[in-house]
Order: structure tokens, then C-alpha cells, then sequence
């Protein structure tokens, strides 16, 4: 009896010991340990290790709660693992078909893996054609397309500022529900910009109802982000009710305050959004964390009637005596709007020696009044940008706190928006001013986007979903590019995964085109 005694613990440590052994193995390609995780909820980060095998994710767990075997190994102490970013508002449309461009590191060292395209109402037609180029031909990030609104009006009626009449609103919704049936996560609109400026609420409500049926989201640049038409709540309204009256989700691109009519009327944006959304509407947005704005000097400036019929007839307008009169005063009045001529610096010139000018420098060099000098500005170069300083850092910090806006670069040429954004919010607005904290910030950049444009399966760390992931030290996150010099890369990504292939390697680029052209 004392013999068996004393056996009972023995065998019982034995058959601990045999079960700790037997502890069930996971085999994964890769397996990233020592670091802290951010899984795309807004919740603090753990410690965790991740797994991919081929593109997933296909591990996630507590260290040692699993045997894991792995081709490779990679030890991420002291830093930080997170889903890659989802940018859902870009114009990278020419550097993904360009094949110097089309690795996207802009982006990537931004911790960017996916990019919406076609924006503010203009996009590639058809939606079918470009992402089976961008498939074909190799993309650095996943690339997703909205179809715009603006390029529908085009293909379908031009250019005239007209209602459109039952016919062309029939075409419309066809060509609309054909590149939704092609891969389009939904429809932009540019309310702001010719031709979408000159459709009124009832056309975007119908094209709007045959997005919803797809489960499509409505993005738009709002007819007025300030006060150039109807007014920014006004605009805000009519994006409530064109949600209200189609049925669909609805997502306010680059949310500001802009221009010195409407600075702090944030705090009455935000209570008409979230009453919206006790009402059941389904409103989101998107925000760039920079004071100055990018847009075209016929956009800022010129009367949108002017417009009508496009360039030429612009033009045209511009040489009419008995018009004259009428546009110096609406190029005056937007110019007030703007913040004045020396708020308004040029972008993207064809004369180079123009890009970092501002209006006010120009028309003295020309010898011209303030409206003159834009006419002749516009005569030579119709396409020319200005980075417009028009907005107050009390509204931006408001809206980056709402828990309903997401992280958009909106980005172009000539801003450093394009090379810095996600970075900047990590640097600026978490590290040095501590107006959000950093799982917020990954949150809002990564599984709120993913959620709200229907992208299945990446955004989040999770078992099964697309290994894009980044890792970084969020001291070391830093933007470089500035107004100044907008073409600097960021710094401070450490690595970078793009459907499980690594491309960015310890700072440093694979030469990997790991993308997929994503379809709805």
C-alpha cells in the first residue's frame, strides 16, 4: 500500500509531462513572434504570434500555446504587428498602369496594402478593363475601383449642365449597374466638379438605388465643403437623404470645414451625422490629417457655369465682354473663400517655375489683376492645380476623433498627402499630440475600412483572412514628404506583407509585385 502511495503523484507528473509533450503542432511558412499585435478592433495591442501559410493568415495565438514548425522564422521584439492599411480614397489610377510607378511604394512604406481608385467622381472606363490590366500587368498593393459618377455623365451626356432626361438617366443606370456586375465596390461622386456638378438629387438617388442592390457604397466629394453653392450642412443633408432615399451606405470623402465661412462648424457636422445614424442611416467618412487642401484652379475658382460644355466653351466665356464682368466677380467672391491669393500655391504646373508660386506672386509677375491673372492662368494650362491652406486644426482634430472616420489620403501629385499620411497620423496626431491613441488609429485605418467598403476578408488579424500585413515602431513612424519637397518616402515601416509575399523587407523593398486588382 505505502509503495503505491508514493507512485500515484510519479504517475500523474508522468502523464503531465506526456501531455505538455504531445502538445499539437502547427505548421505554418512563416511565423512572426515577439512582437505586440493590433488586430484591426479598436482594442489594445497583445502579445501574439501570427502564421502564413501561402497568402492567409493562418495562425494566430498566445506564445506557447502551440508547437508551431515553420520554414522561417522572424522576431519582431519591441515591435508592433498590425493589418496593413486600407486607403480608401486615392488617384493612383496613372502609377498603378505605369510600369515605373506600378509597384506603389509610395504607399507601402506607408503601411498602405490596399488603395481605392476612382474617386471624386472619375474613373476608369470600363471598370472591367483596368483591374484586368492591373492584374495582368503586376501591381505593388491590392487596388480596388469605385465607379465615378462624373465619368458615367461623361460617357452618356457630355458635358452640358443639364437635367438628364429619362433616356440618358435609363443609359446611366446601365452602364452603372454593368461595372458594379465588373468588380466596382460602388459609385464616387464629384458634386463639386464638372460634369457631376451639374446633376441634381434625383439622378444620383436612381444610380445610388442600383449600387445598393449590390451592396455597394455611395463616396462623395460633397457638392460644397464650405460655401460655394448650397453650403456645407446643406451638402451634408443632401448626402444624408441620397442615403435616406436609395438605401444605401453613404461615405463623405476627405470630411473638412473649408474655407474661413464655415471653420469650427465641425461640432454641427458631427451631431447632424450621428442623429443620421440613430435614424438608421448608414454614414461614414474619410480625412486626410493636413491643413491645405489639392484641387484644380478652374475647381477653386472659376463659376462651375462657366464650365458648362466643358474647356473650350470655357475659354470662350472667358473672352465674352458681356461675361466678363459677371466672372471677375465669382472668381473674386471664391478667392475670398479661399482665404485670399496668397493661400493659393501652385501645383502640377506645366511651366515648373510656377509649381510653389502662389496666385498673388503670379499676377504681380504678370502684370494682371487677381480674376485676370486666373483666366490667362487657365488659358495655358487648364489642368493646373493649387494646394489651397484653408482649413482649421480644431475642425480636423475633431473629426479624426469620431469613431465613423476612417484614414484617406486622397492622393495626388503635388501633396505630400500621397507620400504621408498614414504615417503623419501615427507621428503627429498618436505620438507627439496624443489627439487619438494608436490602436484608434490602426482601427481607423485598417478593419473600420475594410468593414464599411465591403473588402472580404483582409483589414483584421485573423485565422483565414489575406496575409497583408505591416510591422513598425510607432517612435520610428515618421512622414518626410512636406509642402516643399511632397515626393519624400516615409519612414519607420519595418515590414510589410502583400497576400502573404514580403515586400518590404527590414526597411528595404523585395522588388515583389504582390497585388491582387480586388473586385466587389
Amino acid at each position: 500500500m505505502k509503495n503505491n502511495r508514493i507512485c500515484v503523484p510519479w504517475l500523474l507528473l508522468g502523464l503531465f509531462i506526456l501531455m505538455a509533450s504531445c502538445k499539437p503542432t502547427v505548421e505554418v511558412d512563416v511565423l512572426i513572434t515577439g512582437g505586440m499585435v493590433f488586430d484591426g478592433n479598436d482594442a489594445p495591442a497583445k502579445r501574439m504570434e501570427v502564421g502564413i501559410t501561402d497568402d492567409k493568415i493562418s495562425y494566430v495565438g498566445t506564445p506557447g500555446e502551440h508547437s508551431i514548425s515553420s520554414q522561417q522564422t522572424i522576431d519582431i521584439a519591441g515591435l508592433y504587428l498590425a493589418p496593413g492599411f486600407i486607403d480608401p480614397h486615392t488617384h493612383v489610377e496613372r502609377e498603378l498602369s505605369d510600369p515605373e510607378q506600378k509597384a506603389n511604394l509610395r504607399y507601402l512604406r506607408q503601411g498602405v496594402t490596399t488603395v481605392f481608385a476612382g474617386n471624386d467622381g472619375s474613373s476608369p472606363m470600363p471598370i472591367k478593363r483596368k483591374l484586368d490590366e492591373w492584374e495582368r500587368n503586376g501591381i505593388g498593393t491590392n487596388a480596388a475601383l469605385l465607379v465615378g459618377h462624373g465619368s458615367v455623365r461623361r460617357v452618356v451626356m457630355g458635358m452640358e449642365a443639364k437635367e438628364a432626361n429619362p433616356n440618358e438617366l435609363t443609359e446611366m443606370e446601365e452602364v452603372v449597374n454593368k461595372s458594379m456586375e465588373e468588380g466596382a465596390f460602388g459609385i464616387s461622386t464629384g458634386l463639386f466638379y464638372s460634369p457631376g456638378s451639374f446633376a441634381n438629387m434625383s439622378e444620383v438617388i436612381a444610380l445610388s438605388k442600383v449600387v445598393a442592390k449590390h451592396n455597394g457604397i455611395y463616396d462623395t466629394h460633397m457638392r460644397d465643403e464650405g460655401s460655394y453653392n448650397i453650403g456645407l450642412m446643406n451638402a451634408v443633408r443632401e448626402t444624408i437623404n441620397i442615403g435616406k432615399k436609395s438605401g444605401v451606405a453613404v461615405h463623405i470623402s476627405h470630411i473638412k470645414c473649408l474655407g474661413t465661412d464655415v471653420w469650427d462648424k465641425s461640432p454641427e457636422v458631427i451631431e447632424l451625422i450621428e442623429k443620421a445614424r440613430e435614424q438608421g442611416v448608414h454614414v461614414t467618412a474619410n480625412q486626410y490629417p493636413y491643413l491645405a487642401s489639392r484641387t484644380s484652379l478652374k475647381a477653386a475658382l472659376v463659376p462651375r457655369w462657366a464650365e458648362d460644355g466643358g474647356y473650350e466653351k470655357m475659354i470662350k466665356r472667358f473672352d465674352d465682354p458681356g461675361l466678363r464682368d459677371t466672372l471677375i466677380a465669382g472668381i473674386t467672391k471664391n478667392l475670398r473663400k479661399r482665404g485670399g491669393p496668397e493661400s493659393l500655391i501652385f501645383s502640377d504646373a506645366v511651366e515648373k517655375n510656377m509649381n510653389g508660386k502662389s496666385l498673388g506672386e503670379m499676377a504681380k509677375e504678370l502684370g494682371m489683376s487677381l480674376p485676370q491673372a486666373t483666366m490667362e492662368i487657365l488659358r495655358n494650362d487648364g489642368g493646373i492645380k493649387v494646394i489651397s491652406f484653408n482649413m482649421k486644426e480644431s475642425d480636423l482634430e475633431r473629426f479624426m476623433q469620431q469613431p465613423w472616420v476612417m484614414t484617406g489620403s486622397d492622393g495626388g501629385a503635388g501633396h505630400p498627402r500621397q507620400f504621408g499620411t498614414f504615417p503623419r497620423k501615427v507621428h503627429k496626431y498618436v505620438q507627439e499630440e496624443a489627439v487619438i491613441d494608436l490602436a484608434f488609429m490602426v482601427h481607423s485605418s485598417s478593419g473600420l475600412t475594410a468593414a464599411t467598403f465591403g473588402v472580404k476578408g483582409r483589414g483584421f488579424v485573423e485565422e483565414g483572412y489575406f496575409a497583408d500585413l505591416i510591422v513598425f515602431d510607432p517612435e520610428k513612424v515618421k512622414d518626410m514628404a512636406t509642402f516643399e519637397a511632397p515626393y519624400e518616402e516615409a519612414e519607420g515601416i519595418d515590414y510589410v506583407w502583400v497576400n502573404g509575399e514580403l515586400v518590404i523587407e527590414k526597411g528595404k523593398y523585395t522588388g515583389k509585385l504582390a497585388g491582387k486588382a480586388l473586385r466587389k
